[in-house]
């Protein structure tokens, strides 16, 4: 039976991944990342970033996205494994839990800065879950 400190952090880990996938989907799938201005996305379509005119601003934010969308996922699979799987390497690993824990207070800024509520409260709740995770193992 895993430990409670397991438990959490393959909970984080899960949220994390649930997010990336739906992230994913969203980024292939309908017109949730379309903008609202027709006129926009035409422009979108047609300009290229100044570092390279073999691509435009359009592919770039798909690929952007989809990019986004598999660290999600990668984060929340290897840590996910790792939590139920192997808890002794995990949990051994200060570096290990150090990345895992910079990534997340990095997506916290990121989901205050730039995203919206669902994303942001999303990963606050992973967040709390890893460092309730931590605490359980420690305690």
């Amino acid at each position: 039976m895993p430990s409670l400190a397991s438990m959490l952090m393959a909970a984080s880990s899960f949220v994390i991944l649930g997010l990336g996938c739906a992230h994913l989907f969203f980024t292939f799938r309908g017109n949730k990342f379309y903008p609202r201005d027709a006129e926009l996305m035409r422009r979108l379509q047609e300009v290229s970033p100044m570092i390279t005119r073999e691509t435009t601003m359009w592919k770039a934010w798909v690929g952007f996205n989809a990019s986004h969308s598999f660290g999600a996922i990668l984060f929340g699979l290897v840590f996910g494994y790792l939590s139920l799987m192997q808890p002794d390497v995990l949990f051994a690993s200060g570096f290990l839990l150090g990345v895992g824990l910079t990534l997340l207070a990095g997506y916290v800024f990121l989901g205050w800065r730039y995203w919206f509520r669902v994303p942001f409260h999303g990963i606050v709740f992973s967040t709390a879950l890893y460092v309730a995770a931590l605490l359980a193992r420690w305690a």
